[in-house]
């Protein structure tokens, strides 16, 4: 099995392109729904957090209050970094166990993890490819402020809190560039698509050469 990292800055457009893959039989795992997941009332990291910050960033139901959350950590570098400390061993364990369980059922040829700080959180060398999706500033500024209806600062704060796409790139084995059309979108996220299927027929031929 291909293990793949679709990575990218916020609202880049990750989630088309995950979603494309999906239809073509490519397992898809959400970082972030795990991450969410670990974060549920009395599970570990759930404690840490509550812990830290004090229960002034919880629902009346105790889950934690992502809002109240993220105002704290996209603003604060030593915040931001306390919480992905905290989540990304977790999350990368949890992923390490399923690429297991996914690869020995064999029925998918290509395990898509996907998650906006792979790269930042020094994960890239587990991935046989790394695929960053990008896209202009200004595109990116108009879908984060859309989708998150918050205000053209909030959104640069958001944006800037992580790496530059210029810096992804450079660990990137493809790139899919979502500035343009959704059609423009959708033909790039197939033509990756089938250069990983054939990636993951040359790393099945290497494997099986290997046990001769």
């Amino acid at each position: 099995m291909l293990v793949v990292a679709l990575t990218g800055g916020i609202a880049t457009g990750k989630s088309i392109v995950a979603q494309v893959w999906g239809q073509l039989s490519c397992y898809i795992h959400e970082s972030d729904t795990l991450a969410h997941k670990l974060q549920a009332p009395n599970m570990p990291a759930w404690k840490a957090i509550v812990s830290h910050y004090g229960e002034k960033i919880l629902n009346p139901d105790k889950t934690i209050n992502r809002g109240a959350l993220g105002a704290i950590v996209f603003t604060d570098r030593q915040e931001r970094k306390f919480l992905n400390d905290l989540l990304h061993p977790m999350v990368m364990a949890k992923k390490r166990e399923l690429v297991e369980k996914i690869d020995r059922e064999g029925h998918y040829k290509i395990f898509v993890s996907v998650a906006a700080l792979t790269i930042e959180a020094g994960y890239a060398k587990f991935f046989d490819k790394i695929i960053v999706v990008h896209c202009d500033k200004e595109t990116q500024l108009k879908r984060l402020m859309e989708r998150d209806a918050i205000d053209r600062m909030k959104a640069l704060e958001k944006i800037n809190s992580q790496m530059p796409p210029e810096k992804k790139l450079e660990f990137a084995d493809y790139n899919i560039d979502t500035s343009g059309s959704l059609r423009q979108t959708l033909e790039q996220a197939e033509k990756v698509y089938r250069n990983l299927i054939s990636d993951f027929e040359l790393k099945s031929l290497e494997k099986e050469n290997a046990k001769k």
